[in-house]
């Protein structure tokens, strides 16, 4: 009984070590290879279930206060980059924009706008140009500029974007007509240096102007949700009751980009809006391709883990038509190729490394991702890994047409995750492609994916009546002439019968006569 009474008390003793051990030390969120387990994915099938799917990105370096050199940050509020490498960040408490190399090491922080010569720059007034709570800014690699949305000062700085200097103000507009003020929150400046900038809460659209700062118009349809039961009311209502009965307005758009051909991509959290994501056409219609297993909207209501949606503060495009959405509601990003198929979706709120607590901003660094958290003060670095890159190769190399590429990149990401439905849809994208429909539908069917299947299907029955064409054109003839056959033989039978008939009838006619 000693002994006994005395092994319990080691082994106490023992779990009592272990547990005090593992408080001291720190808590980690990484596997033996470096990837973080919070960014383990998933994806959706056919019928919105989710599907487990590794990690594509894992952290590798953050960028904080402890690379500031001493300067305050109080939140990063949004993030861009530059085609050289460079991180554009923006502190609206601290009315700064922070500019960081690849490496997260601070190259410049600036409130006060110089010109481009160094020297402190003035108004027309005299006084010194000050940022003042900005919330966006954008990199103009066409001419090579840096627009700040000077939110606080209701007016856009233009900067140059090797010096920093300025190059031109850009107030509102005197010819801007509609309700909405000039409070510029984020921008996009398209090919044709035509300047987009969404004011938040605003319900008439995106605010357009030319180069030069002159209004131009509100573009962008984002068509409001409207119930059947006010529809119904409305149609019976009178011209006094429609006039007091709520007004519907058109939901505001709270982010924006340009994809890699130039169109407009922008985002909406809004709950009365009937569409999330837009590309929007030079008509500002939604053109968005959505041909995956489910929409563009994040996470599907049959996951049933929260009553509220995803809500998408930001959305960041490759050159090839890839895009990720930052979700604020469960801090999750949503990764979507050109065909808005679901490649990917990770992340969370939490406090694990490597979690979010209030993501505002997201932006490609090349492969990378750059994903800024106001609460916690910092962006995250992620970069692919080898799972991830072998998705993205294969999406951009299918998107380029670069065939036989993309199918050794889909089937490297097959190799490290079989179940893999986007793999297998795009391996068949590829056949689709070739024009090999037997061998697309085959892929197209492990990955579950219809739309395509069809296409495929409708190619693939095309040929199969080609090369047939011959054989059902005899059949053809051969069917047509024995209907033909047939029909001449009913109606010589039938002339014979009326021919019989007629004589019989004529000599019932005669025996008739003679009685």
């Amino acid at each position: 009984m000693k002994k006994k009474h005395m092994k319990r008390i080691v082994s106490l003793l023992a779990l009592g070590a272990v547990t005090l051990g593992s408080l001291a030390l720190p808590l980690r969120a990484e596997a033996s290879d470096g990837s973080s387990y919070v960014y383990d994915g998933y994806t959706y099938d056919f019928y919105g279930n989710a599907k487990e799917s590794p990690a594509m990105f894992r952290l590798e370096r953050t960028i904080s206060a402890e690379n500031m050199n001493g300067i305050a940050l109080s939140g990063v509020d949004d993030v861009c980059t530059s085609e050289d490498g460079r991180i554009f960040t923006i502190d609206t408490t601290e009315s700064r924009m922070n500019v960081f190399d690849g490496d997260g090491q601070l190259l410049i922080s600036t409130r006060l706008v110089r010109t481009v010569d160094g020297t402190i720059a003035l108004d027309e007034t005299g006084n010194q140009i000050m940022l003042n709570a900005p919330e966006g800014v954008f990199i103009h690699e066409k001419q090579k500029e840096i627009y700040v949305a000077d939110t606080g000062n209701h007016r856009i700085v233009v900067l140059d974007l090797e010096t920093y200097g300025l190059l031109r103000i850009i107030n509102a507009p005197e010819e801007q007509i509609g309700v909405t003020q000039f409070n510029p929150s984020k921008i996009a400046v398209d090919l044709a240096d035509r300047i987009y900038v969404v004011v938040q809460s605003s319900y008439e659209g995106i605010i357009e102007l030319t180069r030069d700062g002159e209004f131009s118009g509100y573009y962008g349809v984002n068509t409001p949700i409207v119930s059947l039961t006010d529809h119904f009311w409305k149609s019976l209502a009178s011209d006094e009751q429609k006039a007091q009965m709520a007004k519907v307005y058109a939901p505001a758009f709270n982010n924006i980009t340009l994809d890699g051909e130039g169109f407009v991509m922008a985002v909406t959290y809004d709950s009365a809006a009937s569409d999330m994501v837009f590309r929007l056409n030079s008509k500002g219609e939604n053109v968005l391709r959505e041909e995956g297993n489910t929409p563009v909207i994040g996470d599907v209501w049959s996951m049933g883990t929260s009553d509220i949606g995803s809500q998408f503060v930001d959305i960041a495009v490759t050159d090839y038509g890839t895009y990720a959405l930052l979700d604020r509601t469960k801090g999750r990003i949503f990764l979507y190729n050109f065909d808005g198929e679901l490649l990917n979706a990770f992340g969370s709120l939490g406090n694990l490394k490597g979690e979010f607590k209030n993501p505002t901003s997201i932006a490609w660094l090349g492969d990378k991702l750059v994903i800024s958290d106001k609460t916690l003060r910092c962006a995250y670095i992620l970069m692919p890994t080898a799972f991830g890159s072998a998705v993205l190769r294969g999406n951009e190399n299918y998107y380029f047409g670069d065939w036989d590429e993309a199918l050794v990149y889909f089937e490297q990401a097959l190799a490290l995750n079989a179940n893999y439905e986007a793999a297998y849809s795009g391996i068949g994208k590829n056949y689709l492609m070739k024009e090999d429909y037997e061998t697309a539908m085959y892929y197209f069917k492990m990955g579950n994916n219809r739309t395509f299947y069809s296409k495929a299907y409708n190619g693939y029955r095309g040929e199969w009546l080609e090369a047939h064409f011959p054989l059902i054109m005899i059949l053809f003839l051969v069917l047509a002439a024995a209907v033909v056959g047939s029909e001449i033989r009913y109606h010589k039978q039938s002339k014979i019968k009326a021919k019989a008939a007629m004589k019989l009838r004529n000599s019932r006619k005669g025996r008739a006569t003679e009685e």
